[in-house]
């Protein structure tokens, strides 16, 4: 049964290159610091990571493995192509057909879905720039449908900028 629920869009990406794709695109150097300094307050903060379900991009790729570096112990991440600039219910329709994993999950995708998956499940709207990552504990003795909104409460929103030093 999963404890925390993460939600997480990809760190900044770079344009730099012009001749990529947007499923190409990598990290940039702001980008990787972010992701590695929100791998880093996930784990102060008590919300460590077992598993990072994300969509198949470079970006979010490199997001991932930089949350992971962050993240003592061993993590498993799970890449889908359905991940790749889905909407809420393309989300949910994916994890609804994959086991509830246990302990901490991260779903790692793209705008505008996440900032709508954090509306679906904080009921909250919310500017959500790249790097923003919601935090989210179950209830307990809430619904057993972990997809089910009412199953979570709002914990933090954690924005790369809040980590700069």
């Amino acid at each position: 049964m999963l404890s925390h629920l993460l939600l997480m869009r990809h760190a900044k990406s770079s344009w730099s290159d012009g001749s990529l794709s947007d499923h190409e695109r990598p990290l940039n150097e702001r980008g990787k610091t972010a992701a590695t300094n929100v791998g880093a307050a996930l784990t102060a903060r008590g919300y460590a990571l077992d598993t990072i379900w994300s969509s198949d991009s470079k970006r979010t790729r490199e997001t991932a493995m930089r949350l992971i570096r962050a993240t003592p112990g061993a993590q498993t991440v799970n890449y889908t192509p359905d991940f790749y600039h889905a909407g809420v219910q393309d989300v949910l329709r994916v994890c609804g057909i994959t086991p509830e994993p246990d302990g901490a999950l991260m779903l790692l995708g793209h705008n505008p879905g996440w900032s709508d998956l954090h509306q679906y499940f904080t009921g909250q709207p919310h500017d959500y720039p790249t790097g923003a990552c919601t935090v989210l504990k179950r209830v307990p003795k809430g619904p057993s449908d972990w997809l089910d909104p009412k199953a979570w409460r709002f914990v933090a929103l954690i924005l790369p900028r809040d980590l700069e030093a």
